[in-house]
């Protein structure tokens, strides 16, 4: 019997070692193809299954570098950081900081009046779930003002101004993607903790989890990749601000493995943090919401999605918590389509 038990489990072993060997060939095969097609995109990505690690990267850390791209080369993360922001909510929460449908009248900082015809009516829920009704930051203008550096003339006093003037929640309840709204979560956490966001993500996320190579306000590193707009001119990483919540966050493959890794297991702050960001917040025709994320539901699997996009780089995360994988993909250039084809055609040929 002994014998017997211990030849099964030799198989499940070579079973579960092939296995992984198997899907991580198909994943390199699909990235490596598209890298051979479009050799000006640099490409990092990281898979976790059953909380093992693979990596597969492709690409130069710069059109001028001669040193190849890898699991620690520094990216733009763009907007993924609004679901490092939204677990830090759901934390705040936890710590009876704060509740979830609380307004948030009271937890906005100083400087901000919100009109009588808005009082009381915005959830802090409902910032997280893009439904609020608050008008938005006006990108297309600054991009034109400062195409390297947009988000570089948004202060706090800009900020005020947008929400001080607001006289009517048009579309509140209903989606509408905002970049205010996190950064007015950004600033709630400020109050609540009495701390910076900067020290805020750190000491909750960044450190507990020995994120070493994910950066905020310093990110002048060797390993650090160059963006490309889809012209091919290349853009500088934007500088921490204000809006910081909403998109500012600088890291790598490994280091969102990381991140995964702490979600998909139980009995950690963060990972009992993601459970409430990963309720339905907000459901219409086209989409279900969480707190920052993307939920897409079939007969077979619940998937948990966010992507961001700055001026020079593209990326997606996506993770299933019932069958414990996650996967982070990263570009060196903003492209949109490339980063949601490479993901479908993972999920459609291997994870599904």
């Amino acid at each position: 019997m002994k014998t017997s038990i211990t030849f099964f489990a030799l198989l499940l072993f070579i079973s579960s070692f092939s296995f992984g060997q198997d899907f991580t060939q198909k994943i390199d095969s699909i990235i490596k193809d598209n890298y051979q097609k479009n050799p000006e995109v640099g490409i990092s990505v990281g898979f976790i299954s059953n909380n093992k690690e693979y990596y597969t990267a492709y690409g130069k850390l710069s059109k001028e570098s001669s040193v190849d791209i890898n699991k620690n080369s520094l990216f733009e993360i763009a907007s993924i950081t609004k679901i490092l922001t939204s677990n830090l909510i759901a934390q705040a929460a936890l710590d009876h900081k704060l509740k979830l449908d609380d307004y948030i009248d009271s937890y906005l900082p100083k400087g901000y009046v919100l009109n009588q015809n808005i009082k009381n009516k915005i959830k802090i829920s409902d910032l997280a779930s893009h439904q609020s009704g608050l008008p938005d930051i006006d990108f297309a203008k600054l991009i034109e003002q400062n195409p390297q550096q947009p988000v570089s003339n948004v202060t706090e006093q800009s900020l005020a101004s947008i929400i001080n003037n607001c006289t009517e929640l048009i579309d509140y309840g209903k989606y509408r993607y905002s970049t205010i709204g996190y950064t007015l979560l950004g600033q709630i956490l400020e109050k609540v903790y009495g701390k910076t966001y900067d020290q805020i993500i750190h000491e909750k996320i960044i450190n507990p989890l020995k994120m070493s190579h994910t950066f905020t306000k310093e990110f002048n590193v060797k390993n650090k990749t160059t963006g490309y707009n889809p012209n091919g001119g290349a853009q500088e990483f934007f500088n921490w601000n204000v809006t910081a919540s909403a998109g500012l966050v600088k890291s790598g493959a490994s280091d969102m493995i990381t991140y995964l890794k702490a979600i998909l297991t139980k009995g950690n702050p963060i990972s009992e943090a993601a459970l409430i960001t990963e309720k339905i917040y907000y459901k219409d025709e086209k989409r279900e919401m969480g707190l920052g994320l993307n939920i897409s539901t079939d007969d077979q699997n619940t998937i948990y999605l966010k992507s961001g996009d700055s001026m020079g780089q593209s990326s997606i995360i996506c993770y299933n918590r019932a069958k414990k994988w996650g996967i982070i993909i990263l570009l060196t250039q903003r492209n949109s389509k490339m980063r949601q084809n490479l993901l479908n055609e993972i999920y459609e040929k291997i994870l599904k």
